[in-house]
């Protein structure tokens, strides 16, 4: 990995398993030092290990996102030991598996408040510091759910939309205040984390992503892909494509094929790990959880989606290459 961008200063809330897992390694990688806000101490110390095993400074800080003012002290404390902030990632949530009537109210105002304000929390920590300075970037984790929501998971889908509606709306007021703070949405498929070993669950089989499943390490390349070429949105996996798609195309459609399989695809007969919800407490305090779940025999490393999108540049100057080409070939053809 290239190392110059060494001295940055990245935050990732989150970072102690999955996503923010991946896309703490991702950073550190390419020469970022990293704050990482979690819950769980053994997931802290592990994800710091892993930034310093890569030459850069760590700064692990309990911190629950759903304390907006642990949120800021983390800011600060960021800013007092490693420097301004270059980079600020909310990938921290918490998830269920449950029909919407067996969830109870403390179960949805959790999920809402970790999942939704916990992203805007660290938007808004981000944005005190960046925006005096006018630079910065801020990426938001969202899901192909932001778009279109699926049977089991109401709480998530409905915090995921609001990450989305409140993110849209924080760069319009950007782009008024002509700030060069860049304000950005990634939004994912299935991924194999250890979300789903601790999900809250009432459903009797155990929980899984929808397939096709990734690996969080996808995701992570997107992120620090975007940290230094910020853009408006990116999507990673092809089911995310045509998801979103599909929604926009066939909503009806798409209502009545959930239905129809979207609660068995979310359930396996595997006999995966059942660590109990981390919606109140963290599920890698005592033992690090890493970045994968148990479904690595089933998971996908690749995506051609995401190789496109890492080589936008370089794609839409072929098609466009492409274009005049073909454009000079027509008025040849015209003329004779």
């Amino acid at each position: 990995m290239a190392r110059e961008a060494r001295g940055k200063v990245a935050v990732v809330t989150g970072g102690t398993a999955g996503v923010g897992r991946a896309a703490v390694r991702e950073l550190a990688g390419r020469g970022y030092d990293v704050a990482v806000l979690a819950r769980g101490e053994a997931g802290l110390a592990a994800a710091a290990a892993d930034v310093r095993a890569a030459g850069g400074r760590a700064l692990p800080v309990a911190a629950d996102v759903a304390d907006e003012r642990a949120v800021r002290r983390a800011a600060d404390r960021t800013e007092a030991e490693l420097g301004a902030i270059d980079v600020w990632v909310n990938a921290a949530f918490c998830g269920s598996l449950a029909f919407s009537w067996d969830t109870g109210m403390d179960e949805w105002r959790r999920i809402n408040d970790v999942t939704y304000l916990g992203q805007v929390h660290g938007t808004l920590a981000a944005l005190e510091r960046m925006r005096p300075r006018d630079r910065g970037v801020i990426v938001n984790v969202g899901s192909a759910m932001a778009y279109r929501s699926i049977p089991l998971q109401a709480p998530y889908c409905a915090a995921k939309h609001a990450v989305k509606g409140f993110t849209e709306s924080v760069v319009t007021e950007l782009a008024h205040s002509k700030s060069k703070v860049r304000l950005c949405m990634v939004q994912l498929p299935g991924l194999n984390t250890p979300q789903f070993t601790w999900n809250l669950n009432k459903l009797d089989r155990h929980p899984m992503p929808v397939p096709p499943i990734f690996q969080p390490e996808l995701a992570g390349r997107a992120i620090a892909h975007l940290a230094e070429h910020p853009r408006r949105n990116m999507w990673v996996g092809l089911p995310t494509a045509y998801t979103i798609l599909g929604e926009r195309i066939a909503p009806k459609f798409m209502d009545l094929y959930l239905g129809r399989s979207g609660v068995t695809s979310q359930q396996t007969g595997q006999d995966t790990p059942r660590l109990g919800p981390n919606l109140f407490r963290p599920g890698d305090d005592a033992e690090d959880r890493g970045a994968h779940g148990p479904f690595d025999d089933r998971a996908h490393a690749r995506d051609p989606l995401l190789e496109l999108s890492l080589r936008r540049t370089a794609a839409f100057g072929i098609a466009g290459a492409a274009a005049v080409l073909g454009g000079a070939a027509v008025a040849v053809l015209r003329r004779r």
